[in-house]
Parts: C-alpha cells; structure tokens; sequence
C-alpha cells in the first residue's frame, strides 16, 4: 500500500475568495507576483497571464517562461520587492 505524503492545508471559502481576489487583481494590473505554492521548493515568480476556471490553474509568466500552478497549491502570495 502506498504512503500518501502530507495532505495540503484547508482553507476556507473566506481565504479562497481573498486569494482569488488578489490573484485577479494582479493580472488586471499586470503585477509581479512571489507565489508559495505547497509542496515546492521554490517560490514562483512572474506576472498573472491566464486565470483558467476551466483546469483551475493559474498561468504564471517570467523572463518569457510560463508555469501553471493548481489554484487550491497557491498558500501565499507577496510582492517580490
């Protein structure tokens, strides 16, 4: 049988919708962003290109690379400055 490793956190609709929030915001304004995704090394940085409702994924773009990172993985968002 299979470990499972640790479960992510919950969070409530209260929190989800703030993240969200932020999240459209700084794609309207075009903001880079430090993003704390759970269970990754390293942070993600760039700018909101794609909020996908469809695969719930956001698209996030630096120096001409794009990554997409699961909605519900996103624990913290910060300005990288």
């Amino acid at each position: 049988m299979a470990k499972k490793g640790p479960k992510r956190p919950t969070r409530d609709e209260f929190e989800l919708e703030e993240l969200g929030e932020r999240l459209v915001e700084a794609k309207q304004e075009g903001t880079e962003l430090l993003l704390t995704i759970w269970a990754a090394e390293e942070q993600v940085r760039g700018v909101i290109t794609t909020l996908d409702s469809r695969t719930k994924k956001v698209h996030v773009e630096y120096m001409g690379s794009v990554t997409k990172v699961p909605f519900l993985d996103i624990m913290k968002i910060e300005s990288p400055y």
